[in-house]
């Protein structure tokens, strides 16, 4: 999930990455052979763009919810067919709701505008490790995979609450979701993390 380094704009957004390349196809050779592993590469390479170009789009929520003064520094967006359907930030603050937070906001518009309770041919992408509520909520609404740029530490660091995730270590909570999860590594986990030094000082801890 390599990309390009974010660079913050003057309003403290991230630029979202420009289009990503398509899918390589699989190549016959000259002497008839097919090239696999040229193919896969490709379909790799497709994968890691898609994803760096959603999540970014969650990093950018995570900027703009805090510049709004709606909550704290956390975007998501859902994603089918990889078109975006919603994408969100915390609204904790502008809602005055403990529980309006980046996913959580965005399972539940994405549920509103697709008419239905189930979310099984989704996507979610989030700016942070979901908190074990959001986790549940991405459990229940049946989304297929998550990706997710921040380690829960990095919002720990500056002074976000860790008790449920804390008591809940070691239990096999998130191991024994049905869905697939990826962490970003690279320069997208570098970014994401930088949400929170980055805004720290913008809005009041809650």
């Amino acid at each position: 999930m390599e990309g390009t380094q974010g660079v913050e704009a003057t309003d403290g957004t991230v630029p979202v990455a420009s289009a990503f390349s398509g899918h390589q196809e699989v190549v016959e050779a000259k002497d008839g052979t097919i090239s696999v592993a040229s193919a896969f590469a490709g379909h790799q390479e497709a994968v890691q763009d898609r994803d760096h170009k959603f999540l970014t789009r969650a990093v950018e929520e995570a900027y703009r919810g805090v510049e709004c003064g709606d909550g704290g520094p956390f975007g998501a967006v859902v994603v089918l067919n990889d078109e975006v359907v919603v994408s969100c930030h915390n609204l904790v603050l502008k809602q005055t709701d403990p529980t309006a937070h980046a996913e959580v906001t965005a399972i539940r518009e994405a549920c509103k505008k697709l008419n239905r309770l189930e979310l099984s041919d989704c996507e979610i992408y989030a700016s942070c490790e979901p908190c074990p509520m959001c986790f549940g909520a991405i459990h229940l609404s049946r989304i297929k995979r998550l990706v997710y740029g921040a380690k829960a530490e990095a919002a720990i660091a500056i002074g976000f609450d860790d008790f449920i995730a804390d008591a809940l270590r070691g239990t096999g909570f998130y191991q024994k979701a049905n869905l697939e999860i990826k962490r970003a590594d690279g320069n997208e986990a570098v970014i994401a993390e930088q949400v929170f030094e980055k805004t720290k000082a913008k809005f009041h801890m809650y």
